[in-house]
């Protein structure tokens, strides 16, 4: 059959219109997705997800460490208050002869015949590295989340504001404040003390949802700022750490981390308190609580944070810092045998060698 010359220039016309605009596919102008363009678009959705208008005003981005993102994705920008790290940081030695002084005094200490899995201690203040062990590797990193969970939450939110408890929050595993009163409102700032000192996963919880509007977009917002501060090791999965599996750290990266909180004036008399009685609407109208790092337990010197971590796999898990003199020394320590007598020993030695 013959068909009109005027209908083949009408066909040929939308076929030319549907390819141009992309609906050309695998049916008659296959208007249907490909699974390569729907991942795209869902991954381009997740990424918009929870994000916070303060967000759009950040600062600038990290130039100490350069992140591996992929090309594709746009580029992360650090949430406004949070301190980067200068160049270098976490990864330039000290002076040789500092380094051989510590090496000398912890040859034949808990740090070398205990288990350690990686660890580090550096100057706070320069981030000079006076000792280290695998500081790249990878490793789960259990609450040491609550660090950039924290640090998104002062970013983007006021601590005199009130916080929503959740049946999700409600529900929790893990450690936990465990009075959090359900459909209540409650004090932001009560929430970062029960998430810093006795490590709740209910508090990260509600203060994730207060800031990202859902967990999982919270989640985006650390991997993000992780991003933003070059932290090329670290990924996160959970709000709170509670999770192993897709999260994770190094030492470099988590040093990092302690310089912000340590640097920031909202978190780092948090982290430095070994208890707190804060207003809370239950019952006595008191909410008590103590800090369960190691060193603040232990009442050593100086001690002024910084975040404890536990599961099975990650083992123990601790930042800690303390001031002595002129000196601010930190740890990473990364599935631990002993994070007390290893932590104490290499704050020690950092300080015994600079005499």
């Amino acid at each position: 059959m013959l068909v009109p010359l005027a209908v083949i220039v009408v066909l040929a016309a939308v076929a030319y219109v549907a390819h141009s605009q992309g609906l050309l596919g695998n049916g008659l102008f296959g208007l249907h997705v490909t699974h390569a363009q729907a991942a795209h678009a869902e991954a381009a959705h997740s990424g918009a997800t929870g994000q916070r208008g303060t967000q759009a005003a950040a600062s600038h981005t990290a130039t100490s460490r350069t992140s591996t993102t992929s090309t594709a994705e746009p580029a992360a920008v650090s949430a406004p208050g949070i301190a980067l790290a200068p160049a270098g940081y976490a990864t330039t030695p000290t002076s040789p002869t500092l380094r051989a002084a510590v090496a000398k005094r912890l040859r034949h200490s808990v740090v070398t015949t205990q288990h350690l899995s990686a660890g580090m201690l550096f100057d706070v203040r320069t981030g000079q590295v006076l000792w280290e062990r695998n500081p790249t590797a990878q490793h789960p990193i259990a609450s040491l989340t609550k660090m950039m969970t924290a640090l998104l939450t002062v970013a983007d939110s006021s601590t005199k504001s009130k916080v929503l408890i959740t049946e999700q929050a409600h529900h929790y595993t893990g450690s936990g404040v465990g009075v959090l009163p359900l459909g209540r409102h409650v004090p932001e700032l009560a929430l970062l003390y029960g998430l810093l000192l006795p490590s709740g996963n209910d508090a990260a919880i509600a203060l994730a949802q207060h800031v990202g509007g859902t967990t999982r977009a919270f989640i985006g917002m650390m991997n993000r700022q992780a991003r933003a501060m070059g932290l090329t090791c670290t990924h996160y999965d959970t709000v709170s750490g509670v999770v192993d599996r897709g999260n994770h750290s190094c030492v470099v990266d988590l040093a990092h981390l302690a310089y912000a909180v340590l640097m920031n004036r909202k978190l780092a008399p948090i982290v430095a308190s070994r208890q707190v009685a804060v207003k809370f609407p239950i019952k006595g109208g008191k909410l008590y609580l103590s800090n369960n790092n190691p060193l603040l337990v232990s009442d050593y010197p100086g001690t002024d944070g910084v975040k404890t971590g536990y599961t099975s796999t990650a083992g123990m898990c601790l930042v800690a810092a303390a001031k002595r003199g002129r000196r601010w020394l930190a740890v990473v320590l990364l599935h631990s045998a002993n994070w007390t007598t290893q932590a104490e020993a290499l704050l020690n030695a950092g300080f015994a060698a600079d005499h």
